[in-house]
């Protein structure tokens, strides 16, 4: 689960680092380092803490794929695509309780097309990057690559 978990990490860290250009391809404002760091705390700690719980999240997510046997880019990516599709009405709560939404700062997410479709890109990128370090044979890059 180690190797998983330094994949899935890995992947997170790669998601993160696109979110940028995502948002620009996507015309949207929405990020979810952002979001989850603002519902962690406000002021600049925000983008650090978002960023730390995401790569937890990958992290855990990695974990889980191998430990349940997942291997390869195809399965990844298709894993991550019905994740996504089964938290995306949360995006409905995320409307009604996340402070930039209530203040106004962030556009309505749950019927936003956009932003749908940058979540299936980056969920897409993720599976992909977690997919490559998890191959066939248990093997994974990322565990080759750590001390």
């Amino acid at each position: 689960m180690i190797r998983g978990a330094l994949a899935g990490a890995t992947a997170a860290a790669v998601w993160a680092a696109a979110e940028p250009p995502a948002r620009r391809v996507f015309g949207t404002e929405y990020g979810d380092v952002r979001v989850i760091g603002r519902f962690v705390t406000r002021g600049p700690l925000a983008g650090p803490l978002g960023l730390g719980v995401h790569l937890v999240n990958g992290a855990v997510f990695g974990a889980l794929f191998e430990r349940l046997g997942g291997r390869g880019p195809a399965r990844a990516v298709a894993v991550a695509q019905v994740e996504n599709a089964i938290l995306w009405p949360g995006m409905a709560i995320v409307d009604r309780v996340h402070p930039d939404r209530r203040r106004g700062t962030l556009p309505p997410l749950s019927r936003n097309g956009r932003v749908f479709a940058q979540e299936v890109a980056l969920h897409a990128l993720y599976g992909l990057v977690l997919g490559v370090l998890v191959r066939e044979g248990g093997s994974s890059r990322a565990a080759r690559s750590a001390p």
